[in-house]
C-alpha cells in the first residue's frame, strides 16, 4: 500500500480514536493531536509505533489530509484559527449537525434541507478540498464493523474534487471498509444523521457493497 499521504486526526474522542484505530490495525501510519498534547501522547502510547502525537498547528503543516473530528459548532473556529495552516491540504469532515434534544434524543441544529459538509465547504482556505467522510456510522460501528468478515461494510463518501478520491478511499480501505462514493458535496446531507444513507437515519445499518448499489438504485 501507498502510505506516502500524512494523516492528521485532531480531536481525539470516540470518533477520533475509532478512526485512529481502525487505520493503525490497517497498517497506515498516523499524526495524533489534541488540545491537550497528553492526551495524543496516551493515545499514542496505546495504538502503537505507527502514531506520532503532535501539537496542533505542526500536525496540520506536516500532513497532507486533516480529519478534524470535532463538533460542527466548533469546526468554523477551527478552520478560522488554523486558515493558514490548513491551505492546500485535504480536510475530511466527519462531523454531523446535532445536538442532544429535550427527549434524549438528537436534534439537527442546522435547518432541515442544510448539510455540516455543504456549509463548511463554503468557508475552506484557498486551494483546500472539502471531503465528506468517515461520519456515516457511530464510533461504536466503526470500530466493531471495520474488517468485517466475510464481506467489508462500506463507508459512504462525498467529495467536488475527483482527484481526491484515490486518497480518501485509500483511507478507508485501509480502515477496514470499503469506499462508496455518492457525488458531490451536494449529497452529504445523505450520510450525515437522519440521512438516507446513514446508521442513525433511513438505512438504520451496515451494509455490504452489494447491498449499498441495490439501496443507491433504487433511490
Amino acid at each position: 500500500m501507498n502510505t506516502t499521504t500524512k494523516v492528521a486526526i485532531i480531536g481525539l474522542g470516540n470518533i477520533g480514536k475509532a478512526i485512529s484505530s481502525d487505520l493503525t490495525k490497517g497498517n497506515y501510519p498516523v499524526i495524533l493531536a489534541s488540545r491537550e498534547l497528553s492526551q495524543a501522547q496516551e493515545l499514542s502510547s496505546h495504538l502503537g509505533a505507527s502514531t506520532t502525537p503532535m501539537e496542533i498547528a505542526e500536525a496540520i503543516k506536516e500532513a497532507d489530509v486533516i480529519i478534524p473530528t470535532i463538533y460542527y459548532d466548533k469546526i468554523k473556529e477551527f478552520l478560522k484559527t488554523y486558515a493558514q495552516e490548513l491551505q492546500g491540504k485535504i480536510i475530511i469532515d466527519v462531523s454531523n449537525p446535532i445536538a442532544p434534544d429535550e427527549n434524549g434524543g438528537f436534534k439537527k441544529i442546522i435547518s432541515e434541507n442544510e448539510s455540516a459538509g455543504k456549509n463548511l465547504s463554503a468557508l475552506l482556505p484557498p486551494n483546500t478540498i472539502l471531503i465528506k467522510a468517515f461520519g456515516t456510522l457511530a464510533a461504536a460501528t466503526l470500530t466493531n464493523a471495520a474488517f468485517n468478515t466475510p464481506e467489508r461494510k462500506v463507508l459512504f463518501y462525498a467529495s467536488d474534487n475527483i482527484k481526491s478520491n484515490k486518497v480518501v478511499e485509500e483511507l478507508i480501505t485501509a480502515s477496514g471498509f470499503v469506499p462508496f462514493h455518492i457525488g458531490g458535496i451536494d449529497q452529504s446531507i445523505r450520510i450525515e444523521v437522519f440521512g438516507d444513507l446513514h446508521e442513525f437515519g433511513a438505512l438504520g445499518k451496515t451494509v455490504t457493497l452489494d447491498e449499498a448499489r441495490q439501496i443507491v438504485i433504487n433511490s
